[in-house]
């Protein structure tokens, strides 16, 4: 990181920031040019739980090539000023890579499913088994992340 009084090194604040988002944007890579969704995730102990119809673009790129980059950030405060150079955002983001894996055992994508909803609500909740049949469900092995805040 070019900027060093910016980063964030302490775990535990990468992951709450991970944990108090809300959109996981996911990137990979189409032949040659970077391809990036939002999406719906969950997060716990190294890794990004994501659900997915089975059929689509990013479907295909993961499984072609199963390395993703990924960002969450937090908009704290939009700072203006008089000059368009002095404005400015506070935030706090992070950014990492890891390996997708696509989750067949039911017991292993109903965790991760889960994982997705303790993102955003603290119910708990029962997965038809048609819709666990056709859903996609991701596991990302997080390789490397970093925070920044600014």
């Amino acid at each position: 990181m070019r900027r060093k009084e910016k980063e964030i090194t302490i775990t535990k604040e990468i992951e709450k920031i991970l944990k108090e988002s809300k959109v996981c944007r996911l990137a990979m890579v189409d032949e040659d040019k970077p391809y990036i969704v939002p999406m719906n995730f969950g997060y716990s102990n190294g890794y990004l739980f994501f659900h997915s119809a089975k059929q689509g673009r990013k479907i295909d790129l993961m499984k072609k090539n199963p390395n993703i980059c990924f960002e969450v950030d937090e908009l704290i405060k939009l700072k203006k000023a008089s000059l368009p150079c002095d404005w400015g955002i506070d935030f706090k983001s992070v950014i990492g890579s890891g390996k997708a894996q696509f989750l067949e055992d039911l017991k292993e994508k109903i965790q991760a499913l889960n994982m997705i909803m303790s993102q955003y609500s603290d119910r708990k909740f029962e997965y038809p088994d048609e819709m666990l049949e056709k859903t996609a469900v991701i596991k990302v092995v997080i390789d490397e992340m970093t925070g920044k805040q600014s």
